[in-house]
């Protein structure tokens, strides 16, 4: 038995190109997640921290953090594990993979800093310039890139201002890296 050959017409063909782009390109606005939910979550620790640390006599001024965070890493995974794609593009793959290393990157600077003794603002700050950076690069969002980048300066100012003011430079780089980017990512055609 013979295949039976369909020549496509022009006007199939055409169709047939934008559709595979359509299906292929990638849509920059549900990147926007991870930076907004986790943009809100680091500034308000930050500020929260640097504000119980400086003000207050609250001697568990570190507290916002575990209390925050440990809630959004659940949300992180919940969020990813229910939107498992069957046709996810290879931009978000490679970004999904980038952010989990990072992720357990931020988690042993954290643990090694804090028993240490030190606070890990400006390595937290360095890990999430990379991953911003490298994201907005992959993306090509100017956006991120210009975050990522903000991130990096501060890291380095960071390594010249007393310990006091490293969460309040956090809470500035993340409003400046992750949410307004994230925001023009979310509302991006």
């Amino acid at each position: 038995m013979e295949a039976l050959e369909h020549e496509l017409t022009p006007a199939e063909s055409l169709k047939m190109i934008s559709e595979v782009i359509g299906k292929t390109k990638e849509n920059l606005r549900v990147h926007s997640y991870p930076y907004l939910l986790w943009g809100w979550i680091i500034a308000i620790a930050s500020i929260l921290f640097f504000y119980l640390q400086n003000y207050t006599s609250f001697k568990l001024y570190f507290l916002p953090f575990p209390v925050l965070v440990i809630p959004a890493i659940i949300a992180t995974i919940v969020h990813y594990t229910r939107k498992l794609e069957a046709n996810e593009t290879y931009l978000g793959y490679y970004l999904k993979r980038l952010w989990v290393v990072l992720g357990l990157s931020f988690v042993l600077v954290v643990f090694i800093n804090v028993a240490q003794g030190n606070q890990p603002f400006t390595y937290t700050l360095l890990i999430g310039g990379i991953g911003t950076l490298v994201s907005g690069l992959v993306l090509r969002f100017r956006p991120l890139v210009l975050g990522g980048l903000l991130f990096l300066v501060l890291t380095v100012v960071s390594a010249f201002i007393t310990d006091s003011y490293s969460p309040l430079l956090q809470g500035i780089a993340v409003i400046g890296g992750y949410l307004i980017p994230g925001y023009l990512l979310k509302y991006s055609k």
